[in-house]
């Protein structure tokens, strides 16, 4: 019996500290529902508003999100951490502290009869130049070395002031651009016939959509956020489907 969860963008530790422990508190709460049939859980990037995996020093805040993340290890369910481009550093941690797997990249899992893809989605399709160039800075290990010497009092509040003006550059509610310009599906359409992925499950985009890719049974699924939609993906062994957790406003776009 299978009954996997995907969930992705909670942006914990945004700027505003009151909203963001109210968002945690309703995704511990969701957590603590899904544990009682779940086999799987699928977080799929930007848990973090900011992660920086220091050798002796865990960002404050978090403690209950990481909580319910061990008690649901403990519980035997399946879980799965994958880096988005808010935490990005995230290394080891949870892996040392958990054993829960870390993916930097998307990654192909069978689950049931289905063939899933599943990554964060940042850095894939065309277009976007500026922030694969950033990227790549990011990743590099010198830069990483640098930042690291820098006192973590002063590198988190950098980065979280300049994650803070990311999202400021963005509309609150993003607009769901149509299958020709959305960037993740033009990536799925590309990779499919090599792929072959009943589903394509992505966050980033933070819209709930569900697209048929075209000719196909094939579907890409994007998991929208918790900063809006509170949505997630369930998966029960045969099917999957977009849901809302107490928000009857929810809107899935295709």
């Amino acid at each position: 019996m299978i009954k996997a969860y995907f969930t992705s963008d909670f942006h914990l530790g945004d700027s505003s500290k009151i909203v963001s422990r109210l968002r945690e508190a309703l995704i511990v709460e969701w957590m603590d529902k899904i544990s009682h049939d779940a086999t799987h859980l699928f977080l799929v990037g930007d848990v973090f508003d900011f992660w920086f995996d220091y050798k002796k020093v865990v960002p404050k805040g978090y403690i209950r999100i990481l909580g319910k993340i061990a008690e649901l290890k403990d519980k035997g369910i399946d879980v799965r951490f994958f880096t988005g481009n808010h935490d990005l550093w995230m290394k080891d941690y949870l892996w040392t502290e958990l054993g829960i797997p870390i993916y930097q990249k998307p990654i192909l899992e069978n689950l049931g009869s289905k063939k899933f893809l599943i990554g964060h989605g940042d850095g894939l399709g065309p277009g976007d130049y500026g922030y694969k160039r950033l990227k790549k800075l990011f990743k590099n290990p010198l830069a990483q070395w640098l930042f690291r010497w820098i006192h973590p009092d002063i590198g988190i509040s950098l980065a979280n002031y300049f994650s803070g003006k990311s999202r400021e550059a963005q509309a609150p509610v993003q607009k769901y651009l149509g299958p020709d310009k959305e960037w993740l599906i033009q990536y799925v359409q590309k990779k499919h016939p090599t792929i072959q992925a009943d589903y394509y499950i992505f966050g980033h985009r933070h819209l709930p959509i569900d697209y048929n890719i075209y000719g196909t049974q094939s579907r890409y699924v994007n998991l929208g956020d918790w900063l809006n939609f509170q949505s997630y993906a369930e998966f029960d062994g045969s099917s999957l489907q977009l849901k809302f957790y107490k928000n009857d406003k929810g809107v899935v776009y295709s």
